[in-house]
């Protein structure tokens, strides 16, 4: 199966940090966030990677280059502007194919402990049904988002908050996906979409379920969030803050 990472975002909540470097080359316990997501990735066994970018992309290319340093073969989708999550996904299909319909998603900014490996049963479930579906890490709700992004019932299936039964949970999703390529059927390479649309599809449909993460788990906004995960990475790593080994 193979895996895609988010890596063309502007990060405008990130500068003037992301002006001259592109988000996910941003260092954290001394070495850039994308780099620790392609490690996690390489561990749970995930070894063909498709990295899109945008911003600044030729310095991810040549930081990350094909991916032998890590164990793993990278491939790159150029966008000359951010085409947003589905239309990044449709604009790199044909990176993608080759290896089944489901495929791993990830945000090349997170930071998370979140053990990849354990998406394999789902991945086999979503593999074989007839309709395309979708699978997402939920983590619990971040102080300035406390209505959440959907709602999680104790089976497992989703729901948007309006339309929540009583027994679900709002949570956040945790930009950790699972997503089979036939959802993407009819979007032309090079078009600009969201993922909200296919989203609401595929609940209506009951083709979306989700799980509850609740160890690490961050989504790097800010400069200030920056810093206070990479002194806490370091201190962990017995590192100096701001250090970079990769």
């Amino acid at each position: 199966m193979k895996a895609m990472i988010f890596a063309a975002g502007r990060g405008e909540r990130m500068r003037p940090l992301t002006d001259t470097t592109p988000k996910p080359l941003l260092s954290v316990g001394g070495k850039p966030i994308v780099v620790w997501q392609i490690e996690a990735l390489a561990r749970a066994g995930f070894t063909d990677i498709v990295i899109n970018h945008a911003w600044l992309g030729a310095q991810i290319e040549a930081t990350l280059g094909d991916g032998g340093a890590f164990g793993v073969r990278l491939a790159y989708s150029a966008e000359a502007e951010a085409l947003e999550t589905a239309g990044g996904i449709a604009n790199a299909r044909a990176l993608l194919e080759g290896d089944g319909n489901v495929f791993l998603a990830v945000s090349g900014d997170i930071f998370t402990a979140y053990d990849y490996a354990t998406l394999r049963p789902q991945a086999a479930r979503l593999a074989t049904q007839t309709e395309p579906g979708m699978h997402l890490v939920m983590v619990p709700n971040p102080p300035f988002h406390p209505k959440g992004d959907f709602a999680l019932d104790a089976t497992g299936h989703l729901s948007l908050p309006d339309d929540a039964p009583s027994n679900a949970v709002p949570l956040t999703f945790g930009n950790i996906a699972l997503y089979d390529l036939r959802l993407f059927d009819g979007i032309a390479p090079g078009t600009r979409l969201a993922l909200t649309p296919l989203y609401r599809r595929a609940i209506a449909a009951g083709q979306a379920s989700g799980e509850r993460f609740d160890g690490a788990w961050e989504n790097v906004g800010t400069p200030a969030q920056l810093a206070a995960l990479d002194a806490e990475v370091c201190a962990r790593h017995d590192l100096v803050p701001g250090s970079r080994i990769a």
